[in-house]
C-alpha cells in the first residue's frame, strides 16, 4: 500500500511540474498558446489515467505491473517534456 501511495505522489509531482512549465511558457509573448493549452490537457489526462490505473492493480503480478507502469509513465512524461521545450 505504501508503494502505491508513494507512486501516486510521484505522478502528482511530475505532472504538476510539467503543468507549471506550460503555465510559465504561456506567459511569454512569443509562444503558441493553443499548443500549450493542448499540452496542458494532455498532462491532466496523463495524471488521471495513471492514478486510475494504480487504483486497479492486477493480483498476483504486482511487481511487473508497477515496473511496467513506471516505465510507461516515464516515457510519456519525457515525451511531453520534449514537446513543451519545442513549444
Amino acid at each position: 500500500m505504501a508503494n502505491r501511495k508513494q507512486l501516486k505522489k510521484s505522478i502528482a509531482v511530475v505532472t504538476g511540474e510539467l503543468f507549471a512549465d506550460c503555465v510559465a511558457l504561456s506567459m511569454c509573448a512569443d509562444t503558441d498558446n493553443a499548443k500549450l493549452e493542448s499540452l496542458m490537457q494532455e498532462i491532466i489526462t496523463l495524471h488521471d489515467e495513471y492514478v486510475n490505473r494504480l487504483s486497479h492493480v492486477e493480483k498476483g503480478n504486482e511487481r511487473n505491473f508497477f515496473k511496467q507502469l513506471r516505465k510507461e509513465f516515464t516515457d510519456k512524461a519525457n515525451a511531453l517534456s520534449e514537446q513543451i521545450v519545442k513549444a
